[in-house]
């Protein structure tokens, strides 16, 4: 049975290098590709970073129940999993990771209970989240503001999730992912990672 594996994090926190060290490092996974309506960014691919729809589109594909989980995240910047795009991978007889907000994660879990692990990416403290994002220096001081505001509430989400993983030292952090989503796959084939 394939099975759904969900990382999500307060913006900042590291969880899409985590997502893509994985597609890397194990074969039987495939990312599961995200629609959203927000403007695509310089060298993004659609339908490989994340298919770009626009707003009425995403809006018909709400009322026709073809997403798993949906969330306008942004006013007027909606994202979402399509359910065709999970089963084009489980037919493809892969795992899914999936990159996508605490939200979006939560609901996922409650569509495929049985078949989910979802992951908290923590960053070691809220200051350092906070300024890895002023760093970035993709965006405008509103909207950088606005993330730090979401990126604080979302914080307060973590006990919801199957683990948390702090992200503090990147190269620890992506060892025990990898051994998080090992255990997953094929349980009782690898060492417990607290062994």
């Amino acid at each position: 049975m394939s099975k759904l594996i969900v990382l999500t994090a307060p913006s900042g926190a590291g969880k899409t290098t985590i997502v893509k060290h994985l597609l890397n490092k194990l074969d039987q996974l495939a990312f599961s590709v995200s629609a959203t309506t927000r403007k695509k960014r310089e060298g993004e691919i659609h339908g490989q970073d994340y298919y770009f729809l626009d707003e009425a589109t995403f809006k018909t594909n709400i009322q026709e129940g073809a997403f798993v989980e949906w969330e306008e995240v942004y006013q007027g910047q909606y994202y979402g999993t399509l359910k065709r795009e999970v089963e084009r991978l489980w037919t493809a007889g892969k795992h899914i990771i999936f990159d996508i907000d605490v939200q979006g994660a939560l609901r996922v879990k409650e569509a495929y209970p049985a078949e989910t692990l979802t992951i908290f990416i923590k960053p070691p403290s809220e200051s350092i989240l906070f300024e890895r994002l002023r760093k970035r220096d993709t965006e405008s001081p509103e909207n950088l503001r606005k993330r730090i505001n979401k990126a604080s509430l979302e914080l307060t989400f973590q006990n919801n999730f199957d683990q948390i993983l702090v992200n503090d030292v990147l190269a620890e952090a992506l060892v025990e992912a990898e051994q998080i989503v090992q255990n997953f796959i094929n349980p009782g084939q690898h060492g417990d990672f607290n062994d």
